[in-house]
């Protein structure tokens, strides 16, 4: 028996949080083992398939990854042939990724990826909508006090 006043894992807003990623993260990884992508590697092409050409920063800002995450994730999707990674022409210091035209081929496979999910969650897209918000919301306040 826990002491009293030691946290309980039933009430911790993080272990709700943390166990329903990891239950996302499997849906995810069924889904995306076709198109021989991981989560990471498939949120970075949904951001190249909204903009085509972004610097390393502007993708790490999108996704909340800094470039020691991001860098070796870039590396893989480029030796896949899926990205190339070139000098920014205005300033060489700044990385720029693009998409290949074999990762813009993989844009009409990856689309029932998000319908699947849908389906897996077994809500509806108000709830869903509902749900997305109130995490940003949750996340807002987090990096904000942080």
């Amino acid at each position: 028996m826990a002491p009293t006043g030691a946290p309980r894992l039933d009430v911790q807003v993080c272990f709700a949080l943390y166990s329903a990623g990891l239950a996302m993260n499997k849906v995810y990884r069924k889904l995306l083992k076709p198109l021989d992508l991981t989560y990471p590697q498939y949120l970075v092409m949904m951001v190249l398939w909204e903009d085509a050409s972004l610097s390393v920063s502007e993708i790490g800002t999108r996704l909340f990854l800094d470039s020691a995450t991001l860098t070796p994730l870039l590396k893989r999707l480029e030796t896949s042939g899926l990205v190339a990674r070139s000098r920014s022409r205005e300033d060489e210091r700044h990385v720029v990724i693009s998409l290949t035209a074999r990762g813009k081929a993989l844009q009409a496979k990856a689309g029932k990826v998000q319908e699947s999910v849908l389906c897996a969650t077994q809500c509806t897209p108000e709830e869903l909508k509902h749900l997305k918000g109130e995490l940003e919301s949750l996340r807002t306040r987090l990096v904000d006090g942080s």
